[in-house]
């Protein structure tokens, strides 16, 4: 008790100082940052989790072939969700003595419980609406064009006449993201009566489920101990999320990457403030030691009034963290429409902790080593310490640095490449601030007077300056990759998928009919044709072994194993495709030949040379494995798994997959395509863009939001890294007026001396950022092609050097304005 009343004595008398101060700002100004970055990105994940639901109608469901057991429905009830129930089925629209195949959903009224059904009338104005009412159907711009229908006129959908009350412009479609056919919706008592849904329906029913977050987890969790209707599978945003699992994994690791670089900013302001304190206490342990304080004493008064500043710097900034974070959210959660989400409390408690393990980490090196200042410092300013003692203990750091860079991350992969790339600026940074430094004392004795004062002042600093470089080029490394490389990497992404990306498959497309379907694509306006043949088989042996024989460590293996697949062949290696081990197959290789994608070779544990046997209608092949292929699946290019040389399987049955881009707007002309070739199934895949689009867009508006808060921590950085000079240049100016230096001269040593470190900083953080980039481009987000933009990193980097120059100037301009004498009382 008697030490934590003297800590707090000390924290009140020496709350004056500046060096106190700063560390305190340091400390909440980090706490808010880390705070409002994290819980702003919690946030925006469970946003875009929630509107994940919004692709599926609800919360969680349940998508069975037979209707959905009532015991399911009950339970539902009695934990208070919301309930909806759905059917899809294909059915035969009939009108105008025309007929149209249909994608139908029937609906109950409560449908949708997540989202929004958008609608078209009659005038062409969209609207939000309802589930259509007995006797009413939407139907899609595709079924409207292709039946010759208008909204108000009647169509027949399973024997009954039915009015279309809309146009059917968006709606939440379970998680099925392109449609095989024109889409309908209509009421689910319709359909019922109409014995759309009766035995033998070729229906998929699904009960849709949406309530408060603990209940809809209860109810999964119930789900998931019972035992599922046969056939029947549970639908979970984390499933719509996995179908598009490139989109949301980049936009995961855009957030996280984001959230991180605050967080080690933040801490390299902490590190700073908390060295300039542990130097300014120098004084005060050497009289504690000499009156005959105790070692153990010293450093548990010295971690005492540490902890006595950082609780309440750190409960401080953890409420503003959270009144910024909500007010952030007041306006950032326009990105997500009107989805609730609430305050999560956990990423800023984590950050207050965090904050204070930093402060921990960083400070109690220098802290211990003061416990070690000899007696007889009080006296001459040599500090006599063991040697080597406890130079173990600046591990901590570097251990508490790794574990921030973790924990923000949550991915090895991230964390490494992040963790090794600003080592590298650290190492750079301190290699060439020592070639400076070196340089200084041989071209200082010739140089201008000014500049040869700013760099004899590096020159005596030189640990000083070193730790200033160091931590400058760390900061404005974070920053770049922020500001300058993040949103590359966005445009990099966006870039995957131009205007012109192919948003149309066709299935079945006959080898006769290949010509005349080009012929007229083209005709309409269609671009970007792509087609490979198809063809469907079944895996029946690896290296001679049966399938059914084989144990695999992937759990995904004996799926794949069980289904059908689709093989496909071609002369050249597809545009999206490319070979990571082993060699295309040649166009008459001896024997046959497949080449795999990366998911195959893993899944199956398959190298180059393995060979695979497979059933393909009624005659089989067996192909050795002749190459790997990572395929660019986000390219909507057509793509298969396996890939056969087309000498051994060009007389295989098959037909025809092709994909295409037609601008929106030619429903009419699609229509008749699928009136001239009636055996074509046209998918539409827009949605399934439109979706992706969506995400980039909502993920480059958050890292903006992000970006804005992380300026804050990096404005610190910088104002700590200038300051922890501060004392010693105060006293070397009161001696160089004191000998007749005037004013200017030392304005102008000052620019020299900071535009150095400036000018080191930004070239080392601007090569630093460009290779983390191409870095993160190719291994994290795998957008091919990723060039960091190299002219503005240069530019930043000599904006760097002007800026520290400007913030140094700021820092020294009072110490040009105060007299000699008060300076000389001051030191």
């Amino acid at each position: 008790m008697k030490m934590l009343l003297l800590a707090l004595r000390t924290l009140r008398r020496e709350w004056h100082l500046p060096e106190l101060r700063t560390l305190a700002a340091s400390l909440v100004l980090a706490v808010v940052a880390l705070g409002v970055v994290a819980t702003l990105s919690t946030r925006i994940e469970r946003g875009m989790l929630a509107s994940a639901a919004e692709l599926i109608g609800g919360d969680i469901g349940v998508s069975s072939p037979q209707a959905v057991p009532e015991t399911f429905i009950a339970e539902a009830g009695q934990r208070g969700l919301r309930i909806a129930q759905t059917a899809s089925f294909p059915s035969v629209a009939f009108a105008h003595q025309q007929t149209q195949l249909l994608d139908v959903q029937a609906t109950d009224p409560h449908y949708p419980l997540r989202g929004t059904l958008e609608l078209g009338d009659a005038h062409g104005y969209s609207y939000d609406g309802h589930a259509p009412a007995a006797g009413e159907v939407y139907l899609d711009h595709r079924a409207l064009v292709a039946l010759n229908l208008k909204v108000g006129q009647t169509l027949q959908l399973g024997g009954r006449d039915l009015v279309i009350a809309a146009e059917l412009l968006r709606q939440p479609d379970g998680g099925e993201l392109f449609a095989l056919a024109p889409r309908a919706l209509m009421n689910l008592v319709d359909a019922e009566k109409a014995g759309l849904l009766g035995t033998g329906s070729r229906a998929r029913h699904r009960l849709l489920l949406a309530g408060e977050p603990a209940a809809v987890q209860g109810w999964r969790d119930w789900a998931q101990s019972t035992t599922l209707p046969q056939g029947a599978e549970l639908i979970t945003p984390e499933q719509t999320q996995e179908r598009m699992r490139t989109s949301f994994d980049r936009a995961g690791a855009f957030l996280r990457l984001t959230a991180l670089l605050s967080a080690l900013l933040a801490g390299i302001a902490i590190a700073l403030s908390a060295q300039r304190y542990a130097r300014r206490k120098v004084a005060e342990v050497a009289l504690l030691r000499a009156l005959g304080t105790s070692r153990r004493r010293v450093l548990g008064l010295l971690l005492g009034t540490l902890g006595a500043l950082a609780l309440p710097a750190a409960t401080l900034g953890l409420l503003l963290a959270l009144a910024l974070a909500q007010l952030a959210w007041l306006f950032a959660s326009q990105l997500f429409g009107s989805l609730p989400t609430v305050l999560p409390l956990a990423p800023s408690f984590a950050a207050a902790a965090m904050g204070i393990a930093v402060l921990i980490g960083f400070a109690l090196p220098p802290l211990a080593r003061l416990a070690e200042v000899s007696p007889v410092a009080v006296f001459r300013q040599s500090v006599t310490r063991r040697a080597r003692r406890f130079d173990l203990l600046y591990l901590i750091p570097v251990l508490v640095a790794l574990g921030l860079i973790w924990s923000q991350s949550s991915s090895l992969q991230l964390a490494g490449i992040l963790a090794a790339s600003l080592l590298g600026v650290a190492a750079v940074a301190a290699l060439l601030a020592a070639l400076l430094l070196w340089l200084a004392r041989r071209i200082a004795p010739g140089a201008h007077p000014a500049l040869r004062l700013g760099l004899a002042a590096l020159a005596r600093r030189r640990t000083l300056s070193l730790i200033q470089a160091t931590a400058l080029s760390l900061g404005l490394c974070a920053l770049l990759l922020l500001a300058i490389v993040a949103p590359a990497l966005l445009q990099g992404w966006r870039q995957e998928l131009p205007a012109d990306t192919p948003n149309w498959f066709a299935l079945n497309l006959q080898d006769d009919q290949r010509a005349g379907f080009e012929r007229s694509l083209a005709s309409i306006g269609g671009d970007q044709l792509n087609m490979l043949p198809l063809a469907v088989g079944k895996l029946t042996a690896i290296n001679g072994q049966p399938i059914d024989r084989l144990h695999f460590g992937d759990e995904r293996a004996k799926d794949w194993a069980d289904r059908q697949l689709r093989l496909s062949w071609a002369d050249a290696l597809p545009p999206s495709n490319q070979v990571i081990a082993g060699q295309w197959p040649g166009a008459h290789p001896a024997q046959a030949e497949v080449s795999i994608d990366t998911m195959w070779r893993d899944m199956f544990a398959l190298k180059v040379g393995d060979t695979l046997s497979f059933n393909v209608g009624e005659g089989s092949i067996d192909a050795k494995v002749s190459s790997v292929r990572k395929v660019d699946w986000s390219s909507f290019r057509v793509n298969f798994f396996l890939l056969l040389d087309p000498a051994h399987a060009g007389g295989l049955p098959h037909t025809w997959l092709a994909s295409f881009h037609l601008a929106r707007g030619h429903a009419t002309q699609l229509a008749q395509l699928s009136r001239d070739y009636s055996n074509l199934s046209l998918v539409d895949v827009d949605s399934l863009l439109d979706r992706v689009r969506e995400i980039v867009d909502r993920v480059g508006n958050a890292v903006r939001w992000i970006l804005g808060f992380s300026l804050l921590a990096g404005a610190l950085v910088l104002a700590a890294a200038l300051a922890a000079s501060a004392a010693e240049r105060r006293h070397e100016a009161a001696l160089l007026r004191t000998l007749g230096a005037r004013r200017n001269q030392l304005r102008v040593a000052a620019a020299c001396e900071f535009a150095l470190l400036g000018l080191v900083a930004g070239l080392t953080a601007a090569f630093g950022a460009a290779g983390a980039g191409l870095w993160l481009g190719h291994a994290v987000f795998h957008i091919n092609g990723f060039v960091p933009p190299l002219w503005p990193l240069a530019l930043a980097a000599l904006a760097a050097a002007f800026v520290v120059m400007l913030l140094g100037l700021a820092g020294t301009r009072k110490v040009t304005r105060t007299s000699p004498m008060r300076l000389l009382r001051e030191g």
